[in-house]
């Protein structure tokens, strides 16, 4: 993996996830302090539908390549229960912080 340049990794793994589930995958700590690696959309969601091979998005943060070999530990993921929502137009209800964006709830 060169510098700067997301990259897919295959893991030969394919999933079936239960409906009301979803798995995360997230960056390994040790990769990203020993070799700056990282996941760049962590965390990455597999939603119950996905049926392909799971591949991991890998980004090298570092100064020098990265090698990844068959085997190596790249990531990590966790299931996750998740409610299912249906979305309506309304009107939102006012509240004290109100439109206040980043950094408002705060001081």
């Amino acid at each position: 993996m060169e510098p700067g340049v997301p990259q897919a990794i295959a893991t030969g793994l394919a999933l079936e996830i239960p409906s009301g589930y979803e798995v995360q995958v997230r960056p390994r700590s040790g990769l990203a302090l020993k070799h700056a690696i990282t996941v760049p959309n962590a965390p990455a969601t597999i939603d119950p539908g996905y049926r392909g091979e799971l591949r991991v998005i890998l980004l090298n943060l570092g100064g020098l390549p990265y090698e990844v070999h068959t085997g190596d530990r790249i990531a990590q993921m966790v299931v996750a229960k998740y409610e299912s929502v249906e979305w309506a137009e309304g009107e939102l209800a006012d509240s004290a912080r109100g439109v206040g964006g980043f950094g408002s709830s705060g001081r």
